[in-house]
């Protein structure tokens, strides 16, 4: 008997949430937002690079296809973060989130053996996050997705202590990835919005969470960061020396890289050398394979790049499924 083989970092489109907010003045404006920070050349792309990957992302017989050529058991199934519409007034917030939770949890009720859903929560309204994660739970999901911060609020606001709260309480997951930067038109050429922007986004969402003592207040939180949880792992050494050096430098009660190992991250580095330290600084235990399925900026092996970082058999297997078995309560397999 072993642990399955979890990918936890894997997308679902969903139609139905792009019917819902088709034609809001809100959206016009956010889209050009978008194309600001992004740069035309990244959105004609992306644009083609979606459309090819259509089948896989909203059908459940292509996904589990591609599942099985890539070694995958199980997959964590998260919605586009194209759907957190954070600039949703309140009630089209709940529509989104309650057609985004619904459909996602009926994908995944499609082969419930090798499909773990997450919902949405909406970050622009703090006081409804609650609701929102109540909901997804409701129907059937493990937790919710979340991006780095929302209009005017950042992931340390007191207004989410209630979320924070809930989501330990309840145990559910709360899969942080970001979607967008603020450095705006800064990283408007060759990529560089997603290159650099996703990993700094990371960086500066989990900074807030630790340094401003989230993390103390509430221990039972699991948290799970994509993308290697960005720059942070590798740099904490500096934030360390801010916090002994700074008494402005937060709240928190321990050195910034104690809370490495209160955090989960996905192994998605795209560079070996930066995964075994990921293990390294977080441990063994708090590592879980991703993929980011089925996008470009993804892996299509994402065995082979776990295999490629040459840890032991133990650390192997449990990146590879047992920390993600043990957080989803998945069986063995033979």
């Amino acid at each position: 008997m072993t642990a399955p083989t979890v990918d936890v970092h894997a997308h679902v489109l969903l139609p139905e949430v792009e019917r819902l907010v088709a034609g809001e003045p809100a959206l016009a404006a956010a889209r050009q937002l978008d194309a600001r920070r992004n740069g035309p050349d990244a959105l004609a792309v992306n644009g083609q690079m979606v459309r090819e990957r259509l089948g896989v992302l909203t059908d459940v017989a292509q996904r589990l296809s591609a599942m099985d050529g890539a070694g995958v058991d199980v997959q964590l199934v998260s919605p586009s973060p194209s759907h957190y519409h954070y600039w949703a007034d309140r009630g089209l917030a709940r529509t989104v989130w309650e057609t985004a939770n619904t459909a996602t949890a009926e994908h995944c009720a499609r082969a419930p053996e090798r499909l773990r859903g997450l919902g949405l929560a909406p970050l622009q309204h703090p006081d409804l996050a609650v609701q929102a994660l109540d909901h997804a739970l409701g129907e059937g999901l493990a937790g919710v997705e979340i991006g780095s911060h929302a209009p005017g609020r950042e992931l340390s606001d007191p207004a989410y202590e209630p979320f924070w709260e809930r989501a330990a309480e309840t145990g559910a997951l709360v899969f942080l990835h970001p979607f967008g930067c603020t450095l705006d038109e800064r990283l408007d050429r060759w990529y560089l919005s997603n290159s650099v922007g996703q990993p700094t986004e990371n960086a500066v969402a989990l900074s807030h969470l630790v340094f401003s003592g989230v993390l103390d207040r509430h221990p039972r939180l699991r948290i799970v960061a994509a993308h290697g949880g960005g720059y942070l792992p590798t740099h904490l050494g500096r934030a360390d020396h801010a916090w002994r050096v700074r008494p402005d430098a937060g709240n928190c009660a321990h050195p910034p890289s104690h809370y490495a190992r209160r955090l989960w991250f996905d192994s998605l580095v795209h560079d070996p050398a930066v995964l075994r330290e990921l293990v390294r600084v977080a441990g063994a235990d708090r590592v879980l394979l991703g993929s980011d399925f089925p996008f470009d900026m993804g892996t299509d092996d994402p065995v082979a790049a776990l295999r490629a970082a040459e840890l032991n058999d133990p650390d192997f297997d449990a990146v590879r499924g047992g920390n993600a078995a043990a957080l989803l309560n998945l069986k063995e397999i033979r």
